[in-house]
């Protein structure tokens, strides 16, 4: 199974592809929309800001990325890549998500902890979560950020940080994490080798 890993200047995507290499992945990297077209699998990496994800718009590469969710290709966005599956971010209130999921990210608020959220936390697992099959709950993964997306119906984990984020989300197949599978260890792992292996059918 090849895993198509896009190129938007603002992914992790030497660490990403390391990991799935590790899994024994056949990966390709694009940075238009025509590579699109037989896509198997699509990952969306992304660190940074959340403006960034306009240049998704300025390629072409939305509309190609929304077609091929509606053929059912299994796509996955990390970090920054599950906030634009969102409606949108007050980090970028101008631009908008792909909207595939309800609420938009906000800042975390003032409080004891230190912002951004870096370092592990736990995961608090939502029972059938595709995306976690096989992992324990209350699993450790790594975090570095400084918005959050809103707890939803279709969130997969929970962590908490100041106060309670959607760490994960799924629906049909379209998945979302917050955290960096591709530096979380064998948790991390663990997640990319369920989307990987994941069967729409």
């Amino acid at each position: 199974m090849r895993v198509t890993v896009i190129d938007y200047k603002a992914g992790n995507l030497a660490s990403v592809l390391k990991a799935l290499g590790h899994l024994g992945t056949e990966t390709e990297i694009v940075d238009g929309p025509t590579s699109l077209d037989a896509a198997e699998r699509i990952v969306l990496p992304g660190v940074g800001h959340f403006a960034a994800t306009r240049r998704l718009d300025e390629t072409g590469l939305t509309p190609a990325i929304r077609a091929a969710i509606a053929r059912g290709v299994p796509f996955l966005g990390i970090c920054v890549g599950m906030q634009w599956l969102l409606e949108g971010s007050a980090e970028a209130p101008d631009q908008p998500g792909l909207g595939c999921f309800i609420g938009r990210c906000e800042r975390f608020p003032a409080g004891s902890e230190k912002v951004p959220h870096v370092g592990w936390n736990s995961l608090g697992i939502r029972n059938g979560s595709r995306l976690f099959a096989g992992v324990e709950p209350g699993a450790f993964v790594y975090f570095t950020h400084s918005y959050r997306a809103p707890v939803i119906k279709d969130t997969a984990a929970v962590t908490q940080y100041i106060d309670p984020f959607a760490a994960a989300v799924e629906r049909h197949n379209v998945f979302g994490v917050q955290f960096h599978p591709e530096k979380s260890s064998e948790t991390g792992l663990q997640v990319l080798r369920n989307f990987v292996e994941f069967s729409p059918c």
